[in-house]
């Protein structure tokens, strides 16, 4: 477990800045016809326009800058020309590095229309996010954070994915400790000011497997139901927890409140719904 200095904390900051900016350009260009290809192009350009260095683009060969993972992905999609089309839901994971640290974050979109059963996977998949901010508290333990998260998701009925976790993050992308989804409170290493995690709950509308397609990344359901992905980069204070990759007026003062599923429409018209 590596713990980090207030200089640290202030460059992870501005590294998460960059990562929330570049996925902020994301969002505004999102919608129905556009493929994650477009999307992947308009993320490089808003890190590299910036300072920053796309973090997963090379990353074990990884090409893009992007995770787009579509309706039965759960993590790790390729990006690539095919348009978006109404009623899909897609993960946009984005990760930056910025001075020799890195930030890491995601956001799953409702593309036009969708079916109740996919606003209320977000929705759950959000709320559980903010559920495991609000136990990164110094003092408390990993498991907290973890259960914390399952508890949300599994009150909403919807199941926490196994065969993925979060994870540390500073100097190296992946730092210990990893940050499972589901746990038992009071377990686990003491969480000590100047821990930083990636907090990311990964959510499937029912219990399932996820496999890994022959591309050696694409991670889907077993069975094609839909999951959903958030994320962001969150630091231990005295305080509480300090969300790195959220705007700096909700970044302290532990969770902020869940943001309603963000619908994205066409090339115009789109609407998004922005929350915390």
């Amino acid at each position: 477990m590596i713990l980090k200095r207030n200089a640290e904390l202030d460059v992870m900051a501005a590294a998460a800045r960059i990562n929330r900016e570049a996925l902020d350009a994301v969002e505004a260009a999102i919608g129905v016809g556009v493929s994650t290809a477009e999307l992947n192009a308009v993320a490089e350009d808003a890190i590299l326009s910036r300072g920053g260095k796309p973090a997963f683009k090379g990353y074990h060969g990884f090409p893009g800058t992007l995770c787009t993972s579509v309706n039965e992905v759960v993590v790790h999609g390729i990006p690539d020309a095919r348009p978006l089309e109404d009623g899909d839901i897609v993960s946009i994971d984005i990760g930056t590095w910025y001075r020799g640290f890195a930030a890491d974050m995601a956001r799953t979109y409702a593309i036009g229309r969708v079916s109740d059963d996919a606003r209320r996977l977000i929705d759950a998949t959000e709320r559980s996010l903010a559920a495991g901010i609000a136990a990164m508290r110094p003092g408390n333990r990993l498991g907290d954070v973890s259960a914390a998260v399952q508890g949300v998701v599994e009150e909403a009925g919807f199941w926490v994915v196994r065969e993925f976790v979060g994870h540390g993050i500073g100097r190296s992308f992946h730092e210990a400790p990893n940050v499972p989804n589901f746990g038992t409170a009071g377990t686990g290493p003491v969480l000590r000011r100047g821990l930083v995690l990636a907090i990311e709950p990964m959510v499937t509308l029912h219990r399932t497997k996820v496999e890994v397609r022959e591309d050696g990344w694409t991670a889907p359901t077993a069975d094609g139901c839909l999951a959903a992905h958030v994320e962001h980069t969150v630091a231990v204070t005295d305080d509480g927890p300090w969300v790195l990759t959220a705007p700096e007026t909700d970044a302290h003062g532990g969770a902020q409140g869940p943001s309603t599923a963000r619908v994205a429409g066409g090339r115009t018209g789109r609407e998004v719904e922005h929350g915390a």
